[in-house]
């Protein structure tokens, strides 16, 4: 183990804790100095949370040997540099490495984002010369990507991965592309979120809410920079932008804003944050952090008082509005649901029934509270029943031309004042707004799906919404138990707008031959704790709304990575669109 820094004493102390003999190396006595009183730290704190006993603690040292020596690496079986991430400092060092071990040595880099291709052609046998990308701290986490180039050597590959399964952690393997797949899907993502706070289009807090709850992501984009450092994250993107050309890889203005004024997150106390401390994760305050400015149709709508909602329509028949109505009628509301066929009325209440009986078996909900809820449910198919609604809102097919007409009608029946709601998950809101005489009352509300599981709804004004269209639908949100974030009228709102290109990328990936679709899903789960990884994730959502979303983030932002993979689109031509068809990525048993 050559370099002994927080990554090279993380993986020294993980691989001697396995029990394999491990032969660090400094460069010096200061350093090396530093390195035991590193190892020594992480240990105490191993055995202070009872992970190590003191035999064990003595054991494991036993097993690493420390110098300063180079030399005394020639005869492990494998070498591994974490040393600076700069091209220069690692090629100067793989020229040594590759004169002093025999020709069978596997030499290992842990970059997280320098051509290992070119470290290997920089020596005397670049079929064994591979990446072996840990992450942040090695004895916790459980993800190593294993990258191989074109002219790796099978046994050398099948080394790494056993020594990573050795390890006690999980081997993906990926071609040598700028950030492997965790970092080359995740930064892309990271920066963008950059770009929507920079751009004002929502809030750090909002844009970090959406993607927790919307997505289950355990931290948001802009509190992940943060703990990462603004810094670092920089460095990954400008090496990436690199090596790639593509813009979207171009570390945002803001970012570099920040580092440039020491704001670079956690270990600073201050980034998209502001913490108590520095190194500590507690933040403070609810002020807006510096440069992030007010998201745009923010306005003053909080400080608006308005009456509350409490008479709803929802016009639709479908699990959405269905699912929105029980929400909405469980929370003390009265809903009344637009059908518009007979016989879908008909089923209403009993299909809202069936959720509230399945809630009520799993100990989530009372009788009484059942029976209160369908209580305030009612049912119509003449659209005029809701003319007495404080708010009424669509959840009709996703179609703006059916949602188009049904907003004319609405504007017909609906009480003066009364907001006018689009459940809209991509198409532009001011269109149905202009499709009516009162585009001022006319705002977004965004729920996701199964509405009563999901807590998240995303706001969404016009240019033309005027604050008590906003100050309601936040109240009805809120009153509902739910979390509204806001963000301007632009495809894709917050959520969609990060997670389609993420899920694009990954398909660009399998299209290359640069990972394998279980390799890929695994990464983003264990290495970013994802809930599902994203070809999981698109069979869930259905590959046709996947391709349909995606569809509509290019053609408003004309990004020429936005353009739909072809994969994707030949899928979906075939008919494979996830579970609900049996066969997306993957193969689904059909229930």
């Amino acid at each position: 183990m050559v370099g002994l820094g927080t990554m090279g004493a993380g993986i020294a102390e993980t691989l001697a804790h396995r029990g394999l003999a491990v032969v660090g190396v400094e460069r010096d006595h200061e350093s090396l100095r530093r390195a035991r009183a590193r190892l020594a730290h992480s240990l105490d704190r191993a055995q202070g949370h009872g992970r190590l006993d003191p035999p064990s603690r003595e054991d494991l040292l036993a097993r690493i040997g420390l110098g300063t020596d180079l030399a005394a690496v020639a005869d492990c079986d494998l070498v591994i540099e974490a040393i600076d991430e700069r091209m220069d400092a690692k090629a100067a060092l793989f020229a040594r490495l590759d004169a002093l071990c025999p020709p069978g040595t596997v030499l290992v880099t842990n970059t997280s984002s320098l051509s290992v291709t070119e470290l290997a052609a920089g020596t005397g046998r670049p079929a064994r010369v591979l990446g072996m990308h840990w992450f942040n701290p090695a004895p916790v986490m459980g993800l190593v990507e294993v990258v191989r180039t074109v002219v790796t050597d099978p046994d050398a590959l099948e080394a790494v991965v056993a020594l990573a399964g050795a390890a006690g952690k999980t081997a993906v393997v990926a071609a040598d592309r700028a950030g492997f797949i965790v970092n080359a899907l995740l930064f892309g993502y990271l920066n963008n979120a950059v770009r929507m706070v920079e751009s004002r289009f929502a809030t750090r807090e909002d844009v970090d809410a959406a993607m927790r709850l919307g997505c289950g992501h355990p931290m948001g984009p802009l509190a992940l920079l943060d703990l990462i450092g603004l810094d670092a994250a920089q460095a990954i993107l400008a090496s990436m932008y690199e090596q790639t050309g593509d813009h979207r890889h171009a570390p945002a203005p803001l970012l570099g804003q920040l580092v440039a004024a020491g704001l670079l997150g956690r270990k600073a106390g201050r980034g998209f944050y502001p913490y108590t401390a520095p190194d500590s994760g507690e933040v403070v305050g609810t002020g807006t952090a510096v440069g992030t400015g007010t998201a745009v149709g923010t306005g003053t709508a909080a400080a608006v008082e308005v009456p509350p909602v409490r008479r709803v329509g929802v016009v639709g028949s479908g699990t959405m509005a269905l699912g929105i109505a029980e929400v909405l009628a469980r929370s003390g509301h009265e809903v009344i649901v637009r059908a518009r066929r007979p016989d879908a009325a008909d089923g209403v209440r009993a299909r809202v029934r069936t959720s509230l009986d399945a809630a009520v078996a799993k100990g989530r909900l009372s009788e009484q509270d059942r029976d209160g809820a369908l209580s305030r449910l009612r049912a119509t198919t003449d659209l005029g029943d809701l003319g007495g609604c404080d708010l009424v809102l669509e959840a009709v097919v996703e179609d703006l031309a059916v949602k188009r007409e049904l907003f004319t009608d609405l504007d017909k029946v609906a009480r003066p004042g009364a907001v006018l709601a689009t459940t809209t998950s991509s198409l532009p809101v001011i269109d149905c707004a202009m499709a009516t005489s009162r585009p001022e009352d006319v705002v977004g509300m965004h729920w996701f799906n199964p509405a009563p599981a999901m807590r998240l709804v995303e706001i969404v004004p016009t240019v033309l919404t005027g604050e008590t269209a906003i100050a309601g639908a936040l109240g009805l949100a809120r009153a509902a138990g739910r979390h509204p974030v806001r963000c301007a009228d632009r495809a894709g709102f917050i959520v969609n707008a990060l997670l389609f290109p993420y899920l694009n990328d990954a398909v660009r990936m399998v299209e290359a031959n640069y990972a394998t679709i279980d390799d890929i899903d695994t990464a983003m789960t264990v290495g970013c704790g994802h809930p599902l990884g994203p070809f999981a994730l698109a069979d869930v959502v259905g590959l046709d709304v996947t391709l349909a979303i995606t569809r509509s983030l290019y053609e408003q932002f004309r990004e020429p990575a936005y353009v739909p993979a072809p994969l994707l689109e030949h899928l979906v031509r075939a008919g494979f669109l996830g579970r609900k068809t049996g066969r997306g990525f993957r193969e689904h048993r059909r229930r």
